[in-house]
């Protein structure tokens, strides 16, 4: 056996690394991308194919596309008022641009595949939101419950920028019944109420495999905290 077969080959080692960064830096933008996609184009659907609160039925009373727009957060929540929306608008903004920093953080450190993947569906929801809240009010006319919007309406938009409204349609009325009388007066209650979008999927879904994964995806965390340890110097007399 030659000499050089015994000898490590550092040139193929770092290129394994860089082929291995390469490979979940482009698995997350083309997370990304899809998941931006198909957001994209289901709310272009909905918006320039539905009247406002126009439901058809999916899943029979189960899962229903249920049109619907809100100013703000993810199911349905928002904030008052004009200033409410930019402030929402810029927040997340502001949210997506750390999550960037911090997923190209995490990718350069190594972590593990799955907190990874898991930010960059974060990120994919967060932007498609955005999208909608900065640029829909521009693009579309107003939706309403007796005409369908169209895009790039002659005279104009709906709304300036960052004013625009989110576009959710998933509606999951699973539950529908009444509470007793001694509770609310009887009232009827649905389970589950909220109507979300592909992008608050995204979100709702990452973070809540982040919650249930957080020893596995944040042990690059304690390895270098114990690396820290044992590089400080012994300060015992």
């Amino acid at each position: 056996m030659p000499p050089s077969a015994l000898r490590p080959n550092h040139g193929n080692s770092y290129l394994h690394s860089f082929v291995s960064l390469m490979s979940i830096t482009r698995k997350s933008i083309l997370i990304i991308g899809l998941i931006l996609l198909a957001d994209q184009i289901l709310k272009i659907l909905v918006k320039t194919n539905m009247t406002l609160y126009q439901q058809i039925p999916v899943l029979g009373n189960w899962g229903i596309l249920h049109f619907v727009e809100n100013n703000g957060m993810a199911f349905g929540l928002s904030l008052p008022g004009s200033l409410g929306k930019i402030l929402l608008t810029s927040f997340r903004i502001v949210a997506v641009v750390g999550i960037g920093y911090y997923l190209r953080h995490l990718i350069r450190l190594k972590a593990h595949t799955g907190l990874i993947i898991s930010l960059a569906m974060v990120m994919a929801g967060a932007l498609g939101n955005i999208i909608d809240s900065v640029f829909y009010g521009m693009i579309f006319s107003s939706s309403t419950p007796m005409q369908a919007a169209t895009m790039f309406p002659e005279g104009g938009g709906y709304a300036p920028l960052l004013h625009g409204k989110v576009v959710d349609m998933f509606y999951f009325p699973v539950i529908k019944g009444n509470y007793p009388d001694w509770f609310r007066g009887g009232s009827s209650f649905v389970f589950f109420r909220p109507v979300f979008n592909i992008a608050d999927s995204s979100i709702s879904v990452a973070v809540a495999v982040i919650l249930l994964n957080q020893k596995r995806f944040f042990r690059h965390v304690s390895e270098v905290e114990d690396s820290k340890r044992e590089a400080a110097p012994d300060t015992e007399v």
